[in-house]
């Protein structure tokens, strides 16, 4: 059973219906409790991250995440999920974040002489440094979807598993650690390579190894 976070913040609709089109069970969990029969967790995320954060702690869900991944359980993060994974986010004035990845969240800041669009809205190549269950058989280079404007820089660059560059710029556009997968662009708007995504996670056991 693959559940769905709901704590007032995220795509969840366009989530839920993304599972159902490749067949997987997927409910939405609006109290940790509830999180008990599912074996995958997804954490997706839309809009500040001040909001989403609070809405996080308010319900119990930073416990929960931390739990679920201690288990060894998957956990799939979306942008803003993926975001708040880090210890820190510059967004509203400072957000600290759960802290499972080391680094922080800057936004997009460009000479004003490149006029550069933030925020990064649209289809973008992602390009994998290594293999991961998550990514099996999805092309290197494959587009996906992304809307931010900001982005996640990780300490230990070895947890990057996707990157992706935007008018000169690379930045991490995937991370993974343990039975922790997340993305900053959204695989269930990415069409097919974004459901083939999702599949790969409803079959993943939560080791990192391929």
């Amino acid at each position: 059973m693959i559940g769905i976070l709901d704590y007032g913040a995220g795509n969840l609709t366009s989530v839920r219906l993304a599972f159902g089109r490749i067949g997987a069970e997927a409910r939405l969990v609006v109290h940790p409790e509830e999180a008990a029969e599912c074996d995958h967790l997804v954490f997706p995320g839309v809009g500040s991250a001040k909001s989403a954060m609070d809405g996080l702690v308010e319900r119990g869900f930073d416990q929960l995440i931390r739990e679920t991944v201690g288990k060894g359980l998957p956990v799939l993060a979306i942008c803003v999920g993926m975001q708040l994974l880090l210890e820190y986010d510059t967004e509203d004035g400072g957000v600290n974040g759960l802290g499972l990845f080391r680094g922080r969240v800057q936004r997009f800041e460009f000479p004003v002489e490149q006029r550069v669009k933030v925020p990064h809205i649209g289809w973008n190549a992602v390009h994998f440094p290594k293999p991961h269950p998550v990514l099996k058989g999805i092309a290197n280079g494959t587009a996906f979807y992304f809307v931010h404007s900001y982005y996640a820089c990780p300490v230990v660059t070895d947890e990057i598993a996707g990157a992706t560059e935007y008018a000169g710029l690379e930045f991490a556009s995937a991370l993974a650690t343990g039975s922790l997968f997340a993305t900053q662009f959204h695989p269930e708007r990415s069409g097919e390579s974004g459901l083939k995504l999702l599949k790969n996670f409803t079959e993943w056991d939560g080791k990192p190894c391929c």
